[in-house]
């Protein structure tokens, strides 16, 4: 622990969100479950208060009880690795795309096979959102498309291209109509999915945005970028209501943020972001003031990809080289994550 503290205090010159924060290792006192992928866990989804679903390089798909950290069913039909995975909470079905160009639909209490597999992009499969009433799939491509599907054929009712957007993430916005979609081209797009038409798009960012999440209320988006060394890095707060300007950025991560989520109130009197990244890290942010309030080091874990908000104290946070890990949100001592299990 030494080294890495002195170095994140050596550096608090540079990376001021880190000067008051100390860095915690994840510890040793963690159950260790069967883990649910043999390779790298690429994208996570919370299902119901006790299931979620991921999605990794060895091509399969599970549902697994987060609480105990059992794989309950796994699904086989990608031909390549799993990019992203995606559901209605709540919902029976959930939805998977890969490298292999395909979307998935699987039922959770169904045939162990697709239920139904969407046809059309002609490169990997990067953004995957489901309208809230489930009757409407929306997929984003590394071939500048975006795609509208009918779940229950599985046929594309619309499709939009634009030139360089090649699609890195992509989120519902609560409780409208319209979803948000983040690109390699550093844009960060509004569309109406009703008309499958750009409704906005907010000022370039001058590093690739990487992921994006909206608040339960429908008021604000989160995105993040890749980046190295601090720069780049950070998570951006935008608010919807304005579409004009970010409302102020998280800077704290050394390498790629990969993940950004807004946490359900309710813990620590206080609008909480979390994010993730591959510097092995995992940051609790205050929402309106952009303080770094905690960071949880997971070492050994290798880059951090997704996270999922399973309720108002669990996070599930995917790795490259650890499997998933479960943590909670604590409020003893100001809102902190501890490290419990990884599966």
């Amino acid at each position: 622990m030494g080294k890495l503290q002195s170095k994140v205090k050596r550096n608090s010159s540079k990376y001021r969100a880190e000067a008051h924060v100390e860095v915690y290792y994840s510890g040793q006192n963690i159950q260790q479950h069967i883990p649910a992928h043999n390779d790298a866990v690429t994208s996570l989804a919370a299902l119901t208060s006790d299931l979620c679903v991921s999605g990794g390089k060895d091509k399969t798909v599970v549902v697994s009880n987060w609480r105990t950290g059992a794989a309950l069913k796994r699904f086989l039909g990608h031909e390549k690795e799993v990019t992203k995975v995606a559901s209605v909470f709540g919902s029976n079905r959930l939805f998977s795309a890969s490298r292999d160009k395909m979307v998935i639909m699987w039922e959770v209490h169904g045939k162990s096979g697709p239920a139904q597999t969407f046809l059309g992009h002609h490169l990997v499969v990067t953004g995957l959102t489901v309208s809230p009433d489930s009757s409407q799939l929306f997929t984003g491509s590394r071939d500048n498309t975006i795609c509208k599907w009918d779940i229950e054929t599985g046929q594309c009712l619309q499709k939009a291209s634009i030139s360089r957007n090649l699609v890195t993430h992509m989120c519902w916005v609560s409780n409208d109509s319209y979803f948000i979609q983040t690109s390699e081209d550093k844009m960060i797009r509004i569309w109406d999915g009703r008309d499958l038409q750009v409704a906005h798009t907010f000022p370039i960012k001058q590093y690739i945005q990487m992921y994006c999440d909206t608040s339960p209320d429908g008021r604000y988006c989160i995105t993040c970028s890749n980046g190295f060394g601090g720069q780049g890095c950070e998570a951006t707060l935008w608010d919807l209501r304005q579409t004009k300007d970010r409302v102020l950025e998280y800077k704290g991560h050394l390498q790629t943020t990969a993940a950004c989520v807004f946490l359900p109130n309710g813990v620590a009197g206080a609008s909480l972001v979390a994010t993730s990244s591959h510097d092995c890290m995992v940051k609790l942010w205050n929402q309106n003031t952009g303080a770094c309030l905690n960071t949880l080091f997971l070492d050994g874990s290798g880059p951090l990809a997704s996270l999922a908000v399973c309720d108002k104290t669990s996070i599930l946070c995917a790795s490259f080289n650890t499997g998933i890990h479960s943590l909670h949100l604590e409020n003893a001592k100001g809102p902190e994550l501890r490290h419990i299990a990884k599966f």
